[in-house]
């Protein structure tokens, strides 16, 4: 019997200092598995992806530490399971 393999996709709104916007946006594109969804008014919207709950909270702490952060809060968070596939099908495909 095949294993589920977890995803988990978090949501995140980092808080910045006036002047550093720009900044923390371009470090923020350069991170594996980060998507900026917004910005205003100094607060960040990103999407964060990995294998499991310690891969985002590792990410959202390198986050945090970042020049002009205040804060990087985890907002949600969503696991979706994965099955193996036989024979090029996936196993859970209705």
């Amino acid at each position: 019997m095949p294993e589920a393999r977890r995803h988990h996709i978090s949501s995140a709104v980092v808080a910045v200092r006036p002047g550093y916007v720009e900044g923390v946006l371009d470090v923020l594109a350069g991170l594996a598995n980060v998507e900026v969804h917004g910005c205003d008014k100094g607060k960040i919207v990103v999407v964060i992806e990995g294998p499991s709950t310690g891969v985002l909270g590792d990410t959202l702490m390198r986050i945090s530490v970042l020049d002009g952060v205040i804060a990087a809060n985890m907002v949600f968070e969503h696991v979706e399971l994965e099955e193996d596939e036989v024979h090029g099908q996936r196993t859970d495909a209705a």
